[in-house]
């Protein structure tokens, strides 16, 4: 039998641009563990960054980077040709770039997730995922990604802790791929009660035709709740009283 799961729950946060801004980060900081930071290339900038920041320290979250490939307009989630190497110096811009703010107030980076569209392309692409597996390693972090996937594959290769995640607001195919949309459609709170109680209870993934185990090497699933999936913060909170409740038992 399968150890117990340990389960966190994180939120992309500081995707916004100047006067703009994207989702309540001043409650979704309340109900989460980690925060995955924008970094500038696909939103944010340096004072949105410096806020986000401080606002995590303020709540005890821990901080780790979302770095982008580089589309503020289409917010990251356009795929777009970029070789390995060229990839790992993105990434290594953008995290030493929220590095700077982390070390302004005392607080260490914990891990990268990468975001959007790149996401995706690194699941499928063990040469993009050792490209962003390596940005981690050079950091010292752990890397956040998709269980069962070539990002899960780079981590090990390289001796970096992976942490699997797991969407509650998006849905998976039947192969267990991740379907990543531009703009994400409401989800109604039972939805999520289901698919995170399937998942913490049984280790199985909510499919839309069925449900898939996650791999047996897998000990931590960290639960994702983006900012702008339509009521973001009810499906936040409800996400983080079922993983507390679990977590305490």
């Amino acid at each position: 039998m399968s150890a117990k799961l340990k389960v966190t729950v994180n939120c992309d946060m500081g995707e916004g641009y100047s006067l703009y801004k994207m989702g309540e980060d001043d409650q979704l900081i309340q109900t989460i563990h980690l925060a995955n930071v924008a970094c500038g290339f696909h939103a944010s900038d340096f004072m949105i960054m410096d806020k986000t920041v401080l606002l995590a320290k303020h709540h005890n979250v821990r901080v780790g980077a979302h770095p982008s490939l580089p589309d503020r307009q289409g917010f990251g989630r356009r795929e777009m040709i970029m070789d390995p190497d060229e990839l790992n110096k993105c990434f290594t811009y953008q995290v030493g770039a929220l590095t700077g703010f982390l070390n302004k107030y005392n607080i260490p980076l914990n891990h990268i997730k990468p975001h959007g569209a790149v996401y995706g392309m690194i699941t499928r692409d063990i040469h993009l995922a050792r490209a962003s597996a390596q940005v981690a390693k050079s950091f010292n972090v752990p890397v956040m990604g998709l269980a069962g996937t070539c990002h899960q594959q780079a981590a090990v290769e390289l001796g970096v802790p992976f942490i699997a995640e797991w969407f509650a607001d998006l849905e998976y195919s039947p192969e267990g791929t991740l379907l990543i949309t531009r703009e994400h459609v409401p989800v109604s709170i039972d939805t999520v009660k289901t698919r995170v109680t399937t998942l913490i209870t049984t280790r199985h993934i909510t499919t839309v035709n069925g449900t898939l185990a996650l791999p047996e090497d897998v000990d931590q699933v960290s639960i994702c709740c983006h900012s702008d999936t339509p009521g973001a913060v009810e499906i936040a909170r409800t996400v983080k009283k079922l993983v507390d409740s679990y977590n305490s038992t």
